[in-house]
């Protein structure tokens, strides 16, 4: 697996993540996911840059151009509900892109514990497809696991795009350690080194699905 973290290079990018760690911005829900969904938007172009294009010919006007396209849209998932906002930002970018998504969620134990559990997906057929899967979060790792896995039940991805936009180094190692696979890269805001027994990166930003689109009740 191949790990690419954006901001080792200093970028418009770094406004954004301060901006959705900032606890005075994180009080405007619509700043907070227009923020997440420009990051999309980064995370897209830089991925872009990945994608196999073919050279062909426009009319124009005043002649024929030739242009290169992207030679086959790639598949945009997300895992429910925390992806979304991230997840239209990469889609304003892959505008004809198809789109799957993955319904995933903690199931808290009585000593305080949680698993991740697999609810639903809606995808199209992924077979030999470029997917690009998005969740904001990545901190204990398991939902991503359980992303990546679940994909295969659609296909089997030519090549498979893990985004997240702020991780734990735990997570990371999570990750790397279960997804072996070449055909994977991971793509990573930032990295930052702690978790709290509930698995909330620190010093991170909080709830990432709750600050854009209100609390929830925990499932029990």
């Amino acid at each position: 697996m191949e790990i690419k973290i954006l901001g080792h290079n200093h970028s418009i990018l770094d406004q954004y993540l301060s901006e959705i760690r900032d606890i005075n911005i994180q009080t405007d829900p619509m700043r907070f996911r227009d923020n997440m969904n420009r990051i999309g938007e980064i995370f897209a172009y830089e991925i872009s840059k990945e994608i196999e294009f073919e050279v062909t010919d426009v009319q124009t006007p005043l002649g024929i151009a030739k242009v290169p396209k992207i030679k086959k849209q790639p598949v945009l998932a997300t895992i429910l509900r925390a992806g979304l906002a991230m997840h239209n930002g990469l889609l304003r970018i892959f505008d004809r892109a198809e789109n799957c998504f993955i319904s995933a969620f903690r199931k808290y134990r009585d000593d305080g514990g949680f698993e991740i559990e697999f609810e639903y997906m809606a995808s199209p057929c992924l077979d030999d497809k470029v997917v690009i899967l998005s969740d904001p979060m990545l901190a204990s790792g398991k939902s991503m696991e359980i992303g990546y896995e679940a994909l295969f039940t659609k296909g089997n991805p030519a090549h498979i795009h893990l985004v997240a936009i702020i991780a734990s180094d735990e997570g990371v190692n999570y990750v790397k350690e279960k997804i072996k696979a070449e055909n994977v890269t991971l793509w990573l805001g930032a990295v930052d080194p702690e978790m709290t027994p509930h698995s909330y990166i620190v010093p991170g930003l909080g709830d990432a699905g709750d600050l854009a689109y209100g609390e929830k009740i925990d499932s029990k």
